[in-house]
């Protein structure tokens, strides 16, 4: 398992932009697939978007494609979700993920990542 930290949370108003960080505890490279996840109160858990681990494989939520970015910088240990254009829906308990080295696929199964960071909240108002 890795050891994860997001960062880069906060309040913004509807439309603005935010970038959450995610800090692994080794280099990404040997990393394999990580994501981002998102809870709001009173839901489940959410994929949110997805990478693979040379970074060309993404995938998104359809609540997200066109506003969120997610890269990673294989030469260190972060992974970055670029937000834009936030709706107060995005509002929830953000949440950075891995697979175990090794899969290949960008799940969006919660379940099928095994290490988790403690998330970091992010709240949009209208």
């Amino acid at each position: 398992q890795v050891q994860l930290e997001e960062s880069g949370g906060g309040s913004v108003q509807a439309g603005g932009s935010l970038r959450l960080s995610c800090a692994a505890s080794r280099l990404t490279f040997s990393i394999g697939v990580m994501g981002w996840f998102r809870q709001a109160p009173g839901k489940g858990r959410e994929f949110v978007a997805g990478i693979n681990r040379s970074g060309a494989g993404t995938r998104y939520a359809d609540s997200v494609k066109g506003r969120f970015t997610i890269s990673r910088d294989n030469a260190g240990n972060l992974v970055h979700l670029q937000m834009n254009s936030l709706k107060p829906e995005d509002t929830a308990v953000y949440y950075c993920a891995a697979r175990s080295q090794g899969l290949m696929v960008v799940s969006t199964t919660p379940g099928d990542y095994s290490s988790w960071g403690q998330g970091t909240q992010v709240t949009v108002s209208s």
